[in-house]
């Protein structure tokens, strides 16, 4: 499908989309002169307030598209729009702003940082994003509480197990309110229990905050929350099925 034809069809669903990507492509060239096809030409949009998960191998392209959405790489070719900005229209201020306003981020790693306790964590976007200290820590605060950790603000990492690391993750991720939520592989370093309770949570802040959160995942509990469910191979969307009309089961999942 034509840049063309895609906005027109998508014309209706105008008002419900919050990232459109369109025959998008990312092709990096070697010295050898071979050329490798990150992404060879997906279009696809995500609607506000939805769930997606993204399926693939290693290799696949989900973590090139990610760096598409999050506003970190631009596409060779093709057109990435994110709350109807045009990303590549964008100078390296405006990228910035983009991603510290519109954009959170959970890593399958944390990526706190260990030498601040976990308000500090939580209050860091919105120091850069410039709220005054006292405004950060009563909304740093406030984000503690609802992510489980009010009890836990003066504690640092080392004080703290795993899935307490991961919800100062999704609070710091949340801390400047968001449109998206890009969520890596957030549950793999997580044992089931503590996995399910972060699932939950990212599933209850999109249920009262609206914010799309878009998952890189081979986890079947967070498919199973899921609304769409996008597989990705060899750059190219190869299948995007409603969660509705998949029959998940642990090491299978089949259409209906």
């Amino acid at each position: 499908m034509s840049e063309t034809e895609y906005l027109k069809d998508a014309e209706e669903r105008e008002e419900d989309i919050v990232i459109r990507a369109i025959d998008v492509k990312r092709h990096y060239h070697g010295m050898d002169g071979n050329v490798t096809k990150a992404l060879d030409g997906i279009s696809l949009d995500v609607l506000r307030g939805e769930y997606l998960s993204i399926m693939g191998p290693s290799g696949s392209g989900k973590s090139t598209l990610f760096n598409m959405i999050g506003g970190i790489d631009s596409p060779t070719e093709g057109m990435v729009f994110i709350d109807e900005i045009d990303v590549a229209q964008l100078d390296s201020y405006e990228l910035a702003w983009l991603r510290c306003h519109k954009i959170g981020y959970i890593f399958q790693s944390y990526n706190i940082l260990p030498v601040l306790t976990a308000l500090e964590n939580v209050t860091l976007p919105m120091v850069f994003a410039g709220n005054s200290p006292n405004e950060a820590r009563e909304k740093g605060m406030a984000i503690l509480e609802t992510v489980g950790l009010g009890d836990r603000a003066l504690h640092r990492p080392f004080e703290m197990s795993g899935g307490q690391q991961q919800r100062v993750a999704v609070g710091r991720a949340i801390a400047n309110d968001p449109v998206i939520i890009l969520a890596d592989e957030p549950t793999a370093n997580l044992d089931v229990h503590t996995g399910e309770e972060i699932i939950e949570l990212l599933n209850k802040l999109r249920d009262e905050r609206g914010i799309t959160i878009i998952s890189a995942t081979h986890d079947m509990k967070m498919l199973d929350v899921s609304t769409r469910i996008l597989w990705i191979r060899d750059g190219k969307v190869q299948r995007l099925e409603e969660r509705k009309n998949l029959n998940i089961e642990i090491g299978r999942i089949e259409s209906e």
